[in-house]
């Protein structure tokens, strides 16, 4: 069932709750670790963050008010680099926030941070996975980025990036490392 019933939960949430003002205001979905999102370990699946980290990302994009130029201009979210830390396990049944954030953007790329806190008990307030992401919206007709002033113009946002932190300059220029790398490792260009 993947993240189906969370996905049509957040949908039809989404109208109801607060807007959300990019880049400052921070994003956030309170949800529990469900059997299927375990692993053998019986706690979530690595690969589950992942997926969860989504539905932080389209709740950006809902409750900003970028959703409506998204539908309009047929564009296609996609995220082009992650790197995660995981720092305390979730396990079965336990409550979580998952918090999305803007912290700044590039031409054609939008730099955020997703961190799962633990929502409830003895944990509470305490990190348990923080990741970095490098997204962007993808139009299919003109074949490319769409560039984030466009973007940013469709919600009424023309204030520049904010100055990135160090932890995302060190995340940007590994992100340059491995696609040049990847470059030169492939003949055709392609990664």
């Amino acid at each position: 069932m993947n993240l189906w019933l969370r996905l049509v939960w957040l949908l039809l949430s989404a109208p109801f709750r607060p807007r959300l003002a990019l880049p400052g205001d921070v994003g956030a979905l309170t949800l529990r670790v469900l059997p299927n999102d375990l692993d053998l370990s019986f706690h979530m699946n690595n690969g589950r963050y992942l997926a969860v980290m989504d539905l932080g990302r389209l709740d950006l994009l809902v409750r900003s008010g970028l959703a409506g130029a998204v539908w309009r201009n047929a564009w296609t979210p996609v995220a082009n680099a992650v790197l995660i830390r995981f720092r305390r396990e979730l396990r079965a049944f336990e409550r979580y926030r998952l918090e999305t954030r803007v912290l700044g953007w590039l031409d054609e790329a939008v730099l955020m941070e997703q961190t799962f806190v633990f929502a409830r008990g003895a944990r509470e307030g305490q990190v348990a996975a923080r990741a970095l992401v490098k997204g962007a919206l993808y139009d299919r007709k003109a074949r490319r980025y769409v560039p984030v002033r466009d973007m940013m113009a469709a919600i009424g946002v023309s204030a520049a990036s904010p100055p990135a932190p160090a932890d995302l300059e060190a995340f940007l220029a590994a992100d340059r490392a491995m696609r040049e790398a990847g470059r030169s490792q492939y003949s055709d260009g392609s990664e």
